[in-house]
């Protein structure tokens, strides 16, 4: 079983990404996934062994090199990273349309941010997840929020944590 972490929407809250980095390791984590905003501040704290795409406003969001959207296979699941649940005016002409990938069902798993709200579901016969974000206030009005998942070939354990108290705000099983 594999257990991983996810954040999305740090905003440069350094020091909440490094208590949710630290609470993720604690619980035997060992994989890492940034869903944007902000692409570099993993490496404000040291952690390069983050799986990263940009938010669709950041300076990295333009830059070829930096892949804006990307499909990893974990342990089975064909996990799709996106910063958004559909195309946006600033995607580059090659990025992957997230439309494509659920419309084919060309992933099992949507990992997702931008909303700032945290969110666990399932639609089409795939996973939508949002960790929701890490500010210390949010106009949406979602607490600091991050995922931690475990993962094996044939079920997905979902916990989205609050930051504060770590108390589990939503969980979810998929099993396929």
């Amino acid at each position: 079983m594999l257990k991983l972490g996810v954040v999305s929407d740090t905003h440069k809250h350094i020091t909440n990404l490094s208590r949710a980095l630290d609470f993720l390791k604690s619980e035997g984590a060992s994989m890492f996934i940034h869903l944007g905003d902000d692409y570099t501040d993993p490496e404000e704290i040291g952690e390069h062994d983050f799986v990263r795409i940009p938010g669709v406003f950041s300076a990295t969001y333009t830059d070829e090199s930096i892949p804006n959207r990307l499909i990893k296979n974990v342990v089975g699941w064909r996990l799709f990273l996106t910063h958004t649940l559909s195309s946006h005016p600033n995607d580059l002409p090659g990025d992957i349309r997230p439309e494509d990938i659920i419309n084919g069902r060309r992933a099992d798993a949507v990992f997702f941010g931008h909303t700032h709200v945290p969110e666990i579901k399932e639609d089409y016969g795939i996973v939508f997840m949002n960790p929701g974000h890490l500010k210390n206030d949010d106009k949406r009005g979602s607490p600091p929020t991050f995922a931690y998942i475990e993962l094996s070939m044939n079920r997905m354990i979902i916990r989205i944590h609050k930051l504060l108290e770590f108390e589990i705000l939503k969980e979810h099983t998929f099993r396929r």
